[in-house]
């Protein structure tokens, strides 16, 4: 019996429309991934 690893291919960015940047990875194995990242508080460009 051998062992699956799952291999993370992307499959798309995006941005929500709550600003978030949202990536979506799959495997060939059909097991899917959604990962999201918050959107940053304050004018664009500046820190």
């Amino acid at each position: 019996m051998s062992q699956h690893v799952h291999v993370r291919i992307s499959d798309g960015i995006a941005v929500s429309e709550d600003g978030e940047l949202v990536e979506r990875s799959r495997c060939r194995c059909g097991a899917t991934w959604i990962r999201t990242y918050p959107a940053d508080e304050g004018e664009p460009g500046r820190q």
